[in-house]
């Protein structure tokens, strides 16, 4: 069995592997002065919880963009699985040819996600993560890691909004029923939500000019849903899209 790990800015995810099979997965938040006691219990009490065995998985694989964690990842997968993790870094088998100017400057969590939305449905594509910031990754026909385009979050550019406005308090991000809001709550959830949708149609559309052809469209991430809900630009959600990559990861380098 494989315990697959990705840990981002926002959210720790990891799931369980049996073969291609994912059995179950889990969403933390991100604590980044977390021990590797605490994160290696916590990961054992979970999986037993779900009625897998942890004493089956004889293997790690790890993909963070959170350095401060690593150590303790580490730590923890040697202590409490005895397995030395694979950590998702440069000069591994990516399954990707990278084209960026500086491969080692990718993100480990970009080129995971762009080996399983390639492996899943060829190109070109764009990948779009909605976390703590939005990023869109472009991958040729060929499977060629192009390069992208980063942007803030949606929830890095409402606590900005909320924090430097005094007169305007945290609202619930979703869509209200009118771009027009007749409120301040409904305004602000406008300006937010509806704002990110039309940076979404507009960066697709200048990505699919750039790649010569009607890429398809891949979201994953925490606010994936809400936006693909609202226009047509998305193809596909998909949730698994890490933890499906880490697997293929794996299979490369193991």
């Amino acid at each position: 069995m494989l315990l697959a790990i990705d840990a981002s800015n926002t959210n720790l995810k990891f799931g369980v592997f049996e073969g291609e099979r994912l059995l179950h997965d889990w969403r933390l938040a991100t604590r980044r002065d977390s021990m590797a006691d605490e994160l290696g219990i916590l990961f054992l009490q979970l999986i037993r919880e779900v009625g897998i065995d942890p004493g089956r998985i004889d293997a790690v694989v790890i993909a963070s963009v959170v350095p401060t964690l690593n150590a303790s990842l580490v730590e923890a997968s040697e202590r409490y699985f005895n397995c030395p993790p694979l950590m998702v870094g440069p000069g591994m088998k990516s399954g990707l040819k990278i084209l960026y100017e500086n491969p080692k400057e990718v993100g480990a969590d970009r080129i995971v996600a762009g080996l399983a939305a390639f492996r899943k449905h060829g190109g070109p594509l764009i990948i779009i993560d909605f976390g703590t910031g939005t990023t869109y990754d472009a991958i040729s026909r060929e499977g060629e890691y192009l390069g992208g385009a980063i942007a803030p979050g949606i929830g890095i550019a409402a606590d900005a909004l909320f924090q430097r406005a005094a007169r305007l308090g945290r609202v619930e991000l979703k869509a209200p029923a009118s771009v027009i809001g007749r409120n301040t709550v409904e305004s602000v959830q406008a300006g937010i939500v509806y704002g990110y949708v039309a940076q979404v149609e507009g960066m697709v559309a200048r990505l699919r000019k750039e790649l010569g052809g009607q890429a398809r469209v891949i979201a994953t991430g925490g606010y994936a849903r809400l936006i693909a809900g609202l226009t047509d630009a998305i193809q596909e959600v998909d949730d698994r899209l890490m933890l499906d990559g880490l697997r293929l990861i794996h299979e490369l380098n193991a």
